[in-house]
């Protein structure tokens, strides 16, 4: 059973609600009319069929005006929900709904015709039978078609992301082929400055708590606020983790000092400790 609804698409969901609103809003007023005639004795041999005619002509020119209301939450859907607008259609509708019947009702009974007549009788009768349920029943399609086409609007924007996300996605592939999207400079904020240093300047790189430092080849220090795994992602392949604290421009390293403490030495004489478990990488790179 479950597997059934799930076949069945939100579209003909929806339809199903409106049509099962609109035959049980006919069923009630029928049974109600009928209970009220026969309870206060109101006209004799009256069927339930006949009763049921009347209400059909009725609800019918209600539905008929319900497809203006869906064209309009329709348009309405992709703005902001503008409640006075909804409002103010729906009561519109309403009032056609009790002209029309008016005039018909009016042409059946083939009474004289007269302005007053009409409207103190007719227009003023159907108000008050009819504009109460009619208005329920369209703030019930308005809710059910807004959800409707705002769910449907939603699904077309993330289709349209998606695409976008597949086409960028293509395009980054195809440009980083013959582009370095690695960081050709480091930003550091120093006070209320920001000092750029260009990344090819910087020798190694070492960590400091919640900080890093760079250093730089005229032996210039540099606290930054960042991480070695974060700057290890940002920088260019030649940048090597040689330490659990220290990331190496191999560059600017002139030699790897296999001694009891593996170290990298600098073009400028400083010696950065090699770990155990990275000596292997910086043996790969070097040959």
């Amino acid at each position: 059973m479950i597997a059934f609804f799930s076949k069945i698409s939100s579209k003909k969901i929806h339809i199903a609600i409106i049509i099962g609103v609109f035959l049980l809003a006919i069923l009630f007023e029928t049974l109600q009319q009928l209970y009220y005639i026969k309870r206060f004795n109101i006209g004799q041999n009256v069927q339930f069929i006949e009763l049921l005619k009347t209400q059909s002509y009725k609800w019918f020119v209600w539905l008929v005006l319900s497809i203006l209301l869906i064209r309009f939450v329709k348009k309405q859907a992709s703005k902001k929900t503008n409640y006075l607008k909804y409002t103010f259609f729906i009561l519109l509708l309403v009032f056609l709904c009790v002209i029309i019947i008016s005039i018909i009702q009016f042409f059946i009974y083939n009474d004289p015709f007269s302005f007053s007549t009409f409207f103190n009788e007719y227009v003023t009768f159907f108000t008050f039978q009819k504009a109460p349920i009619y208005t329920l029943g369209y703030i019930a399609i308005a809710i059910i078609t807004h959800f409707y086409f705002t769910n449907e609007q939603l699904q077309i924007e993330v289709e349209a992301l998606s695409e976008l996300k597949t086409t960028n996605t293509k395009l980054y592939q195809e440009l980083s082929k013959y582009i370095e999207d690695k960081a050709s400079v480091l930003n550091i904020k120093i006070g209320n400055k920001r000092k750029i240093i260009p990344v090819k300047d910087i020798t190694w790189i070492e960590a400091d708590d919640y900080c890093v430092i760079v250093h730089t080849k005229k032996d210039h220090a540099y606290t930054m606020r960042s991480t070695l795994k974060a700057l290890e992602n940002k920088l260019a392949n030649n940048f090597l983790r040689v330490h659990r604290k220290a990331i190496v421009n191999m560059d600017l390293a002139k030699e790897l000092n296999l001694s009891n403490t593996p170290k990298l030495v600098l073009e400028n004489n400083f010696e950065v400790p090699v770990s155990k478990s990275n000596l292997k990488t910086v043996k790969d790179f070097i040959d």
